[in-house]
């Protein structure tokens, strides 16, 4: 068996480039022939895994965390690539959801050997660049992901999920390192604190799939989910998983922060829809959000100000206007032969 593993020297706040050699010792183990890539920033491993898609690799592994991931599986999606993981990040949701171990190197690398092959959906995302920020690489283009409709736009695709509002406030607080000495949902725990008593409200317009578009009070959440968990096992839509005809949108809009900071309980037991009658959860396959103009009306002209940043898989990538579609069978995945709600 032969692989590319394409490692993120970065992912666990820098942890994983000092205890590679753990996995290369692992991987010699087993029998496993590899290939290593490093990668050296933002996009690196789209680029990488974008070169590999006709090569004879078995599998093309994502060696971090789920934003690893997010960019390989960019770079190989909708190829005969199949994408391998060894989980190594602080949150790895994805992992999670294909049933593979965490923590667990050699159990991840016995999948990689052993385990069953899954198809999974993903959700293409066209939305504004986000403007530039102060220590962190600005998003780029990268034709494998596609062509946008205009361009100012970038496109991504998501196979875990899309959020934004506070929880995207979250992401950005880990790309600026606080709390890089705290790691797994513990991590995302104290961000999620310290971003909602920061959070200042902003007004929004939003549609879901056929339905007529409203006005949103974005004090709260919104995630379009491919899996159950994310922040590193919090059960945001319980019961979701990566192999349907559909993703899930989870919507809690007009939240006060002391709701916000109360729900973080519910939230990681997957026991927060329906609270308060206003957090809920159904099947979506499109989904927009806007910034509204001077007379309250859905503008594609700009986006909100400050910029409504939207993540993607845990990666910020762009901000509004922004536009989500569920397209199912994208990826092909190397997973574990129990997977979570399945």
């Amino acid at each position: 068996m032969r692989v590319a593993c394409i490692v993120n020297p970065n992912a666990r706040d820098g942890k994983l480039g000092k205890n590679f050699h753990k996995i290369e010792k692992a991987l010699e183990a087993s029998g496993i022939e590899y290939d290593t890539y490093m990668t050296q920033g933002t996009g690196h491993a789209i680029e990488i895994a974008s070169s590999l898609r006709d090569s004879d690799y078995d599998l093309v592994v994502a060696v971090g965390g789920d934003g690893t991931v997010h960019e390989v599986a960019n770079g190989i999606r909708d190829s005969s690539k199949r994408l391998g993981i060894i989980p190594m990040g602080n949150g790895d949701d994805f992992a999670r959801a294909i049933g593979i171990p965490l923590n667990d190197i050699q159990g991840a690398i016995s999948i990689l050997k052993d385990g069953n092959d899954y198809s999974v959906g993903a959700i293409r995302v066209e939305g504004l660049k986000a403007p530039e920020y102060p220590g962190i690489t600005p998003p780029q283009h990268y034709p494998v992901t596609g062509n946008p409709s205009r361009e100012e736009n970038l496109v991504r695709w998501a196979f875990l999920e899309c959020d934004g509002g506070v929880t995207s406030s979250i992401n950005r607080m880990k790309d600026e390192g606080h709390f890089s000495w705290i790691s797994g949902q513990k991590k995302y725990t104290f961000l999620a604190i310290k971003a909602i008593l920061a959070w200042k409200s902003q007004m929004a317009w939003i549609k879901v799939d056929g339905q007529p578009g409203s006005e949103v009070d974005l004090t709260g959440l919104f995630a379009m989910m491919q899996a159950e968990t994310f922040g590193g096992g919090y059960r945001v839509a319980p019961g979701m998983h990566p192999f349907g005809d559909s993703a899930s949108i989870v919507l809690g809009f007009g939240l006060s922060k002391g709701q916000m900071l109360r729900v973080m309980g519910p939230l990681e037991k997957g026991k927060h829809i329906g609270r308060w009658g206003k957090i809920t959860m159904e099947p979506c396959k499109k989904f927009e959000i806007k910034a509204l103009d001077s007379q309250g009306k859905p503008t594609e002209e700009h986006g909100h100000s400050p910029p409504l940043y939207i993540s993607l898989d845990g990666e910020i990538s762009m901000t509004t206007p922004v536009k989500f579609e569920f397209h199912q069978d994208q990826l092909d995945v190397r997973g574990g032969p129990e997977l979570p709600n399945y």
